[in-house]
């Protein structure tokens, strides 16, 4: 184990000029966040970048102020909510912990307590544990991992090097202001210590980098070469009969779990018949990336000439394309023309 680096004081002097202003946040060196407020907010964060989160978490605090209030929710209304967040197990987890919270009066204030809630896990109890109760837990995140990468010049490429970068980390974390500290570390990573092109002469820690001094800052941290994403194909239905849509609630595990969507089959281990009788037509592909695959999903269209087999016929002035997951989304754009007919 290499000697400690003591980068705490350097990094909370330039966090409490420079900290991110974020919706779920509080000023630095101000009371403890509300943990209903962190533990909403890293929820939707996992995947998903800042920017795209913004809007979502003031929605749902607005709709939802509490965690009481969350929990006691519709399903169906807090899936159409997160739709186009993607990753839709976070969203039937949230739900989840948000009923086991409430059940028992409010959060643990301990990472241990916290990883016992359903959807916490490692990264997201010690997140919680720090920033809302200021446990000196450590916080290892995508953007830690790459500032202790090259505070250490760890040359072990990810995801191999992943224990080592948390027990470095481990080192660097203070005992005081432990959500502060957790924060800056996230800011540093996000807005100086970036994966290209570094801003190494505004660093507040470029004075205890190795990798800088070493001159190889901008190529740490080394990965592991990707293997190519699987490809998958399947098929949408669009049926239309009057004035309503044919729509189904997908299983509640699974991809896309509990959303409402189009019928479709084969991409997701489905292998189903059309959901009732038409003149089914093929009018384009779409295309689309999930975590673990790509897809490609024939959109079929066509008249209901009769009562659908699965699935209801939802009116059109109730469909919300933005509740629809995105890749619903893509299948509703390119079957805009029959739609809107």
């Amino acid at each position: 184990m290499r000697d400690s680096k003591v980068i705490a004081p350097d990094l909370l002097a330039w966090y409490d000029r420079h900290a991110r202003v974020l919706p779920w946040r509080v000023p630095p060196g101000g009371s403890p966040a509300d943990p209903y407020r962190v533990w909403l907010s890293e929820v939707m964060l996992q995947q998903t970048t800042v920017a795209a989160v913004k809007a979502y978490f003031l929605r749902f605090t607005a709709l939802w102020p509490t965690v009481h209030d969350l929990a006691a929710a519709e399903d169906a209304r807090v899936m159409a909510e997160w739709a186009g967040l993607g990753y839709y197990a976070r969203a039937r987890n949230l739900l989840a912990c948000a009923r086991a919270v409430a059940a028992q009066g409010g959060f643990p204030d301990t990472r241990e307590g916290l990883a016992a809630l359903p959807g916490i896990g490692p990264y997201t109890s010690a997140a919680i544990a720090a920033i809302a109760f200021e446990r000196p837990e450590t916080v290892v995140d995508g953007n830690v991992e790459r500032v202790v990468a090259r505070l250490f010049a760890v040359e072990t490429p990810l995801p191999r090097a992943k224990p080592q970068l948390t027990a470095l980390a481990a080192q660097l974390t203070p005992t005081k202001r432990s959500g502060d500290y957790a924060q800056a570390m996230m800011d540093l990573g996000a807005t100086i210590c970036t994966p290209r092109s570094p801003a190494c002469v505004i660093c507040p820690l470029q004075a205890q980098c190795d990798a800088r001094r070493q001159g190889i800052a901008a190529e740490l941290p080394r990965k592991l070469a990707k293997a190519p994403k699987p490809e998958r194909e399947g098929v949408a239905w669009v049926a239309r009969q009057g004035q309503a849509l044919l729509l189904e609630h997908r299983p509640a595990k699974g991809l896309l779990g509990g959303t409402l969507a189009f019928p479709s089959a084969q991409w997701d281990g489905r292998d189903l018949p059309p959901p009732g009788p038409a003149q089914w037509r093929e009018i384009g592909q779409v295309r689309h990336v999930f975590t673990h695959f790509s897809l490609t999903l024939r959109v079929m269209t066509g008249h209901l000439t009769g009562n659908p087999e699965r699935g209801e016929l939802v009116p059109l002035r109730q469909i919300d394309r933005e509740a629809l997951p995105g890749l619903m989304r893509k299948v509703w754009d390119m079957a805009q023309g029959e739609i809107a007919a």
